[in-house]
């Protein structure tokens, strides 16, 4: 091929909508030397079949943001690269059979409201007059979105590619990437049949065939794309002549999409017939077994019709709906559809592999695929998104994920589609991944288990007889059979001692020569003495905050650092890519154990079981022996009261803490660990911590020193920032919040209008009241300011606090 490009700053592996959209955002950014391969046809993948719907709603503010931009992007792409579009803004109606439900629908709505999406909440009798055909006696709500509808997925992904075509970025057709190869310098060598292509980034964007080319990675450092492949089918009805005469009637209008996600389906107007999408319980993988293997090419293919495992739910859309029983199954489509275990996405960095990105496993990739192609350029050409997007980040996922988890949880959420996700809810499907070396005693203490980053941690500590069903979780209350019990848990830390098995920190050994100064210039503020530890942030060059970690210096140049577990691979790649050679990093998460020790009575029950030195001040740490166990001892608390936190290898923990209970610590769990350390205002990780914030807006000053040589990251920015002054500032609220506690990404008001939001509510145990911390308007954020947090769309009243702790303010207890 004369014309064959040898070299491309980014090449992209697939050619479905998302593929073009990220070429076509690359170019829009001036990256236009960039080239796509597809093996076959543009979107002969899950596009070619997707059935096009495009909503906003969404639970999540990273996945509202991105399906947002997309509505925005299709209602001027066709005019903006000259190309013909089928985009009805149809509106969409969602269907409440629930008091829950329509709890649910208030929340997204608000979240909504404040992104510019003039949701509305209807009464069933509203929504009959403007969907004539519906049935409603049995609803307790509707929420109507008026920028929902849908779009022809072929149309749209031509249209991107035409863009990006048109600012002179490169698509070959049937050629398919066959590998890659690294350089040493850490660009790529992609390799194609016509020809290799030397690229700066490479980006995965393969659809259901992404983990077959994520393979290509592990040799530089990548692992298995954590994704398998569901069967999805919806059925297009022949024409309704009712359906057409409304049409002529509302001036060629169609009627606004539906959605009973009770049932679990979508039903649209589709020329003049319908269209009905279930997501039925009864589901199934596919390419999930030997007997049943991905080919090498399902371009442009269809499974046969299985329609004995959507009859009840047609058979429910006929009832909810009468007239669609007045037509036959015109076709039915049964194609495949990548489920990540999360049904999100996985868009941004590949874990482990320099320069390399992922933009893959959409499940409703139509809707997400204009925001993630933004959000990936983001990524590629400026190191950082407009937007925190953890949601969908490939390094929420680390070694857990073997392939029989993402089966379980594909089905699983397949199954549960539309289901409310309650925060006092775990799913139960591929549990028991990670397991701590105690927790087979924790389970026999009443432990009720949750999944962090795999690992199995008590949420909290059930007596015999309490309700530890799956039903009594569905709710977003804050009561319900563990109320009792993380009050009790709350009270023996404030009281006496309690004892928390965490297994899964996320820890890291950096040492060399050198690792110092590689790290005062990777974070914002110092590095401790020998012997001490302290808290540590990482801005991204905006100033952002990326992470936060303890950093324990055993030496001058050996340290421990610690984060959140989710944060794993996260944090792993940061300190990887940031230190220079003859610094190593070594992970040791899975090695060992921690247990929380703390409360008034902490020291005189370690002290009859340690050789520590217990006096020793607060941020100081030391190596001692436990119940006869060698121990490493932090003097550190979460649940800000005087504690340790115990670290020591899986094999001498069980008789650790089996020594720590029998001496009378009371086991409390990750329940009431949230409620303790709200009330000290402690921030959590992608809640109050996340790029949607610069550190100066989340009062984090203290941990910045612009004085320093250094030039970290960020520093230009942050003092950019101190000078002009800060958009939003953190605030700690006091909230008369009635039943439930206000949910993350609440909006705040002040005067009638939306002035922040919150970033994480708890009830406070010890001080007896609910608690939200969030982000307002640095004006408002004085003591005393009034203010509405909406919770569940009812309005309730907030006051701002002092900027410091409302448990033990000046933290005398925590230093005893």
């Amino acid at each position: 091929m004369s014309d064959f490009p040898t070299k491309a700053r980014v090449v992209i592996i697939g050619g479905g909508v998302v593929g073009t959209s990220s070429l076509y955002h690359l170019a829009k950014k001036g990256w236009t030397d960039c080239v796509l391969l597809e093996k076959n046809e543009l979107t002969a993948g899950s596009t070619w079949h997707a059935a096009g719907n495009v909503p906003t709603f969404s639970t999540s503010w990273a996945i509202m943001n991105m399906q947002r931009y997309s509505t925005e992007l299709y209602a001027r792409l066709g005019e903006e690269v000259d190309y013909p579009m089928n985009y009805h803004q149809s509106g969409s109606i969602r269907l409440a059979h629930s008091k829950e439900r329509v709890q649910e629908f208030e929340r997204a709505m608000a979240m909504g409201r404040y992104q510019g999406i003039e949701m509305e909440m209807w009464t069933p009798e509203q929504a009959k007059e403007h969907y004539p055909f519906l049935e409603t006696h049995d609803l307790e709500g509707v929420l109507f979105d008026p920028t929902d509808g849908d779009i022809d997925p072929a149309q749209l992904t031509q249209a991107l590619a035409k863009g990006a075509r048109d600012m002179g970025a490169k698509i070959l057709r049937f050629c398919p990437a066959t590998g890659v190869t690294q350089k040493e310098d850490k660009t790529w060598i992609v390799h194609t049949d016509k020809g290799d292509i030397e690229a700066d980034h490479v980006v995965n964007a393969a659809g259901y065939y992404a983990q077959r080319v994520g393979e290509w990675f592990k040799p530089f450092g990548g692992r298995t794309v954590p994704a398998m492949v569901m069967s999805h089918q919806y059925l297009l009805t022949d024409e309704v002549p009712e359906i057409e005469e409304w049409s002529k009637a509302n001036g060629g209008k169609k009627l606004p999409l539906l959605r009973d996600v009770d049932i679990s389906y979508y039903l649209r107007q589709e020329k003049n017939g319908f269209n009905l999408g279930p997501y039925e319980p009864n589901c199934k993988g596919h390419w999930m077994t030997e007997d049943d293997p991905m080919p090498e090419d399902f371009s442009f293919q269809l499974w046969n019709d299985d329609l004995d495992r959507i009859e009840d739910i047609v058979t429910d859309a006929m009832e909810r709906v009468p007239l669609m029983g007045t037509s036959g199954v015109g076709r039915v489509i049964n194609g495949p559809i990548p489920y990540a275990p999360d049904g999100l996405p996985l868009v941004g960095p590949m874990p482990g592999v320099t320069n390399a990105f992922e933009a893959h496993t959409f499940t409703f990739g139509i809707a997400q695929g204009g925001g993630a192609g933004k959000v990936l350029a983001e990524w590629i050409v400026d190191g950082a998104t407009e937007w925190d997007m953890w949601a969908v980040d490939p390094r929420r996922y680390t070694d857990y994920t073997d392939q029989d988890y993402c089966n379980q949880k594909g089905l699983e959420v397949y199954g549960n589609e539309y289901a409310m996700h309650f925060p006092h809810h775990e799913w139960p499907a591929a549990r028991d991944k990670k397991l701590s070396p105690v927790h087979t005693k924790v389970k026999e203490l009443g432990g009720v288990m949750g999944p962090y980053n795999g690992w199995e941690r008590a949420n909290w500590f059930a007596q015999p007889g309490d309700d530890t069903s799956e039903e009594a979780t569905h709710t977003w209350g804050r009561s319900g059979p563990w109320e009792k019990r993380i009050k009790e848990e709350c009270e023996a830390v404030r009281d006496h001692c309690g004892v928390l098995d965490l297994p899964g920190f996320s820890r890291f050994i950096v040492k060399g020569e050198g690792a110092a100064e590689a790290l005062r210039s990777l974070v914002t503020g110092g590095l401790p003495k020998v012997g001490r530890i302290n808290l540590v942030y990482i801005s991204d060059g905006r100033g952002r905050i990326l992470t936060e970690m303890s950093c324990i210096r055993l030496g001058d140049d050996e340290f421990v650092m610690i984060t959140a577990a989710t944060a794993q691979w996260h944090d792993r790649d940061i300190l990887t890519e940031a230190m220079p050679t003859g610094v190593t990093v070594e992970d040791v998460t899975t090695t060992r154990d921690t247990l929380i020790v703390t409360g008034p009575k902490s020291r005189d029950i370690l002290a009859g079981l340690s050789d520590a030195d217990l006096s020793s001040g607060w941020l100081t740490h030391q190596s001692a022996t436990v119940a006869g166990q060698p121990a490493f001892l932090i003097r550190v608390s979460f649940a800000g009261e005087l504690g340790w936190e115990v670290h020591a290898l899986n094999d001498h923990m069980p008789a650790i803490y089996g020594a720590i209970l029998d001496a009378g610590a009371k086991p409390f769990g990750m329940y009431a660990l949230n409620s303790l350390r709200i009330e000290k205002g402690y921030r959590a990780w992608k809640g109050d911590l996340s790029t949607d914030y610069s550190l100066l807006e989340g009062g984090l000053e203290r941990f910045v020193k612009l004085d320093k040589p250094q030039d970290f990251p960020g520093k230009a920015a942050i003092l950019n920032e101190k000078q002009q002054g800060v958009k939003k500032a953190f605030a700690t609220m006091l909230v008369e919040a009635g039943d439930a506690d206000a949910p993350y990404m609440s909006c705040i008001w002040h005067n009638g209008e939306i002035v922040g939001e919150t970033t994480s509510g708890a009830w406070g145990y010890r001080v007896g009241q609910s608690i939200a911390l969030g982000m307002i308007r640095p004006e408002l954020a004085v003591a005393g300011t009034e203010l509405e947090i909406e919770i569940f769309g009812e309005k309730r009243r907030a006051v701002v606090q002092d900027d410091k702790p409302l448990w033990d303010p000046e933290n005398e207890r925590l230093r005893a």
